[in-house]
C-alpha cells in the first residue's frame, strides 16, 4: 500500500509556546487513521497544520509524495486536495442539502455536479431531504450533510475534526461506524481527531495516542490496549490500575495477587534491568484479568459498583488497601461492603519499573 500522507519531524509554535514537537506518522492510501488524546494535547493543531490552516516551523508534510508545508513554505489549502468535516459542521444556513453538498463543485459543469450530488445524497442517505435547509435536520443529518460535503470534490485526504462531539452518545456510536463503512467503501483516506476512546478504536485503523504535543504510540488498538509503549499510553487507554510487584526471577513477579509467570511484556526499557530479581515492579492490571471465584481464597471488599447491563464493573479493595477494578457477569449482584473471592486471570502482563507517576485526566 502506497503512502499518501507523510509528517517528518513536524514542529508548530505560537510564539515562544512550543505546542506540536518533532511529531511524525505515515498514513497509507485507504487507511483510516486516528489522533487520540486528551484536551490541549495538540491533536487538532496538528489537523489544521495537514490542512494548510497553520504554518510548521520545522519539518515537513507530504501529500503523495509532495512537500504541502515546510518551515517556509505552505500550500494553500484550496491547492491541498483536502476534505475536512469540522467540529460545527459548518453548514450554510441559506444554502438546501443539495446546494451545500454541491458547493465546492462549482468548477464543475452543470451536469456534473447535479450528478454528484445525487450520487452523495445517496451515499449519505438523504436523498428524501435534498430540498431541506439545515435548520430542518437533525445533528446527525447535519454531519452527513458535511461529510457529503466533503467528500463531493474527490477530495485525496479527508479530515474529521472532532465531528461526533455534538451528538448524544447512542447517534454517535451508530454514526461513527456507519461513516467509517462509507470511508471504507470509498476507499477513502482519512484521519479522525478525537478524545473518546470508544469512536477512536470504532473508526481508526490506527491510532496515535498524542501527549504535549507528540505522539506516544501510533498503533494499532490492539496494540495499544495490550502492548502499551509507555506507561502515559498504559494509563490513558481503557481502565487499569497499577499493582506493585517484586521480581523473583525474569518473567516471576510476586505481587498481592500472587506470583505471576505469565509473558511480561514491557517497552517502556530497552533492556532487561527491571527484571533483575529484587527490583521493584507496576503491573498494569485491567478489569478483564481479574475474575469471580467464590472458592478462592484470595478475597477483596466491594466498595463500588457500576451497571452495564451484561456485567457491572466493581471498584474492589484488597487487603493491603490497594484498589483494583474487575467486570463480572451482572447475574452476581454483590453488594458494597460484601468480600468476594477473586483470582487473577491474563494473558499477558505489562510492567513497568516502579516510579513516582501522576495519573491524566482522560
Amino acid at each position: 500500500m502506497d503512502t499518501l500522507l507523510k509528517l517528518d519531524q513536524i514542529q508548530h509554535a505560537y510564539g515562544k509556546q512550543t505546542i506540536i514537537s518533532h511529531l511524525s506518522f505515515d498514513l497509507k492510501k485507504g487507511e483510516i487513521g486516528c489522533l487520540l488524546g486528551p484536551s490541549g494535547c495538540g491533536k487538532t493543531t496538528v489537523l489544521r497544520c495537514i490542512a494548510g490552516f497553520e504554518p510548521l516551523v520545522g519539518g515537513g508534510i507530504l501529500l503523495n509524495g509532495v512537500v504541502v508545508s515546510r518551515g517556509n513554505f505552505s500550500l494553500p489549502p484550496e491547492q491541498r486536495h483536502i476534505g475536512m468535516v469540522f467540529q460545527d459542521y459548518a453548514l450554510f444556513p441559506h444554502l438546501t442539502v443539495a446546494a451545500n453538498i454541491g458547493f465546492g463543485l462549482h468548477h464543475s459543469r452543470m451536469a456534473e455536479r447535479t450528478q454528484r450530488v445525487a450520487d452523495m445524497l445517496q451515499i449519505v442517505g438523504l436523498a428524501e431531504v435534498a430540498n431541506k435547509y439545515p435548520h430542518e435536520l437533525s445533528g446527525g443529518q447535519q454531519q452527513r450533510v458535511a461529510l457529503a460535503r466533503a467528500l463531493a470534490p474527490h477530495p485525496d485526504l479527508l479530515l474529521l475534526d472532532e465531528p461526533f462531539s455534538n451528538l448524544d452518545i447512542s447517534l454517535r456510536e451508530r454514526l461513527s461506524l456507519e461513516i467509517r463503512d462509507i470511508l471504507k467503501n470509498l476507499h477513502i483516506t482519512a484521519i479522525l481527531v478525537t478524545h473518546d476512546q470508544d469512536e477512536a478504536f470504532s473508526v481508526a485503523d490506527v491510532i496515535g495516542v498524542m501527549h504535549q504535543g507528540k505522539i506516544m504510540q501510533w498503533d494499532t488498538a490492539y496494540n495499544l490496549y495490550h502492548r502499551p509503549a509507555n506507561r502515559f499510553v498504559a494509563n490513558f487507554i481503557g481502565q487499569g490500575v497499577f499493582l506493585p510487584g517484586r521480581v523473583l526471577s525474569p518473567g516471576k513477579i510476586e505481587t498481592e495477587l500472587g506470583i505471576l509467570t505469565e509473558d511480561i511484556y514491557h517497552q517502556c526499557e530497552l533492556n532487561d534491568a527491571i527484571y533483575h530479581p529484587g527490583n521493584e515492579v507496576e503491573v498494569l492490571i485491567r478489569p478483564d484479568d481479574i475474575v469471580y471465584d467464590k472458592e478462592s481464597a484470595l478475597q477483596a471488599i466491594v466498595t463500588h459498583k457500576a451497571f452495564r447491563g451484561a456485567e457491572i464493573l466493581y471498584t474492589l479493595k484488597l487487603a493491603s488497601g490497594k484498589i483494583i477494578l474487575s467486570l463480572i457477569s451482572s447475574r452476581y449482584n454483590h453488594t458494597i461492603g460484601e468480600k468476594i473471592g477473586i483470582r487473577l486471570e491474563a494473558d499477558h502482563l505489562v510492567g513497568f519499573k516502579k516510579e513516582n507517576y501522576t495519573d491524566i485526566q482522560k
